[in-house]
């Protein structure tokens, strides 16, 4: 059976859990505040990789937050952003995310928790929706201090997974699919959005699928 890591952030937990609260103080602006709020957490993620001046996952994204107000002329209060920020720890999963983990696990599938956020908050938003007993582990780039798609991060969870041979991705981030599978594991690109474009680069995901439970039909599990 394989090995397989599931990114976390856009992945299992959607990202955009934060709207209706950004909603309640910002209003019309609280989509695509959320939206460029993601987008810059990734880039500032991807700039500090490459220029190897690391901060954890939960400073880029207090960044980007920062960025956002400034960037739509938003006034938030300290507490608000507090509580913006504490919101990520208990973001809510995607309708199809526990159901497809149990099955894959039943199946007899070694799963892991795979990334850029620190073990803490990865463990916290994992209980927080009742998905950490499907895990074996969580691993976290906060090991090597530097972030996906570096691939020294993929080669350090196949080491932390036991090297596994058959080892999978599972990913919503076009970036994390390439980066995977240029480090030498299969990847699954779940493509929530017919909106979504997968990135040109010659590199094609080993599965592509809409959701999570398309994905445990295709690896042929029966769920319970």
């Amino acid at each position: 059976m394989a090995t397989i890591a599931f990114d976390v952030y856009g992945t299992l937990i959607d990202t955009d859990g934060v709207v209706s609260r950004l909603r309640e103080w910002i209003g019309s602006q609280a989509e695509v505040f959320s939206k460029t709020w993601r987008s810059k957490q990734l880039e500032y993620s991807f700039r500090r990789g490459l220029m190897r001046h690391y901060e954890n996952f939960a400073v880029c994204t207090r960044q980007a937050l920062e960025y956002c107000c400034a960037e739509y002329d938003v006034s938030l209060s300290s507490e608000q952003k507090d509580m913006l920020l504490q919101s990520y720890r208990g973001l809510p999963a995607f309708a199809d995310v526990e159901e497809s983990l149990v099955a894959l696990k039943a199946g007899g599938h070694c799963l892991f928790a795979f990334s850029n956020g620190t073990s803490e908050a990865v463990e916290e938003v994992l209980r927080a929706n009742g998905l950490r007993e499907c895990f074996e582990d969580v691993v976290s780039c906060d090991g090597l201090k530097t972030f996906k798609p570096n691939p020294d991060v993929y080669h350090y969870f196949m080491r932390e997974a036991g090297d596994s041979k058959d080892a999978w991705l599972i990913s919503g981030n076009p970036f994390d699919v390439i980066g995977a599978i240029s480090a030498g594991m299969k990847s699954a690109w779940v493509k929530r959005s017919d909106r979504v474009v997968f990135d040109p680069w010659g590199i094609e995901p080993t599965l592509t699928v809409a959701t999570l439970s398309e994905l445990c039909e295709k690896l042929d599990i029966n769920k319970p």
